[in-house]
């Protein structure tokens, strides 16, 4: 007897790995991919990296709080993303407040 499934399969595993082979290979669109797992959701929901130039990477974060917040976690952020990148090293994060909440990762 052939088992059918029942519904469909959920798109997002498809998407998650089209978007990987997509982005380009930067160290911000790798920092940008090792973020969430790097820092969690909560952080990732509030703040997100968004230009890397000389190994210093921005992240905007959508309050000043959370900006002053990252800035004191920095040494520990830098062990995780340097921990989960295969190409780029990071040397400093420079957080700043953009006023609202940060888009979400596609």
């Amino acid at each position: 007897m052939t088992r059918y499934r029942r519904g469909p399969r959920p798109l997002e595993s498809a998407f998650s790995r089209l978007a990987d082979e997509l982005a380009p290979e930067t160290l911000l669109g790798e920092v940008q991919r090792a973020w969430p797992a790097a820092v969690g959701e909560v952080i990732a929901a509030e703040a997100r990296p968004t230009t890397a130039r000389g190994g210093v990477v921005t992240i905007s974060c959508s309050a000043s709080v959370w900006a002053q917040e990252l800035d004191l976690m920095a040494p520990q952020i830098l062990a995780q993303l340097n921990e989960r990148l295969s190409n780029g090293v990071v040397q400093r994060l420079r957080c700043v407040a953009v006023g609202h909440a940060p888009r979400p990762f596609p």
